[in-house]
């Protein structure tokens, strides 16, 4: 990685499961990830992410909300926020949001409705969007099987596919200053947005 410091993860279980310190050897590692997290949660502990200084945050959250029943405007709004005070206490650090991970088919909507909104607003904020969709969504919109265990919480496959997308993806953000623009989505995926 180009930038030494700290780097925190901040999510639900997803986020809390993953072995970051072993994944980026050579890195001072936070994991923030709590099991069961909503959106709210991560806004209620911010001040922690923040007293720790990182100069790389992550953040992947949100299918909690999806459990329950919480809005596609509802979810965006508080990660949104979340993204917002990250920027005015922690000026200078590099933010990273992922959009939120496919489910169950019949969450697919709502999830492109929130990761296209979050995609757009990244820019705002100087923080960098990365797109997971295409690495873990079947062409229904449900999350790949092969990738998960429940429908939601991965296998060592489905954090290997993240891992495959994340390291890249930290190595643009970290090569340069906190970044004015989003890191560019595949062609298919934007076509695919403009037809909702």
């Amino acid at each position: 990685m180009a930038e030494a410091g700290v780097i925190t993860f901040v999510g639900d279980s997803l986020t809390a499961l993953g072995h970051w310190d072993e994944w980026f050897p050579g890195e001072t590692v936070r994991n923030f990830g709590v099991s069961g997290d909503t959106t709210d949660d991560v806004i209620a502990r911010l001040p922690q992410v923040v007293e720790e200084a990182p100069s790389t945050i992550v953040l992947l959250i949100g299918t909690n909300d999806l459990a329950w029943r919480r809005s596609a405007e509802y979810i965006v709004r508080n990660i949104e926020t979340a993204l917002v005070q990250l920027r005015r206490d922690l000026p200078e650090a590099y933010l990273l949001v992922q959009s939120v991970l496919p489910r169950e088919r019949e969450y697919a909507d709502v999830i492109k409705d929130i990761n296209r909104h979050l995609w757009q607003f990244a820019p705002t904020v100087r923080a960098q969007y990365l797109d997971l969709w295409p690495a873990f969504a079947l062409a229904d919109g449900s999350l790949n099987p092969e990738l998960c265990e429940d429908d939601l919480h991965l296998l060592d496959a489905g954090y290997d596919a993240w891992l495959a997308e994340l390291r890249p993806a930290l190595e643009t953000v970290r090569s340069h200053a906190p970044m004015s623009s989003s890191i560019p989505l595949p062609p298919e995926h934007l076509t695919r947005h403009r037809r909702r």
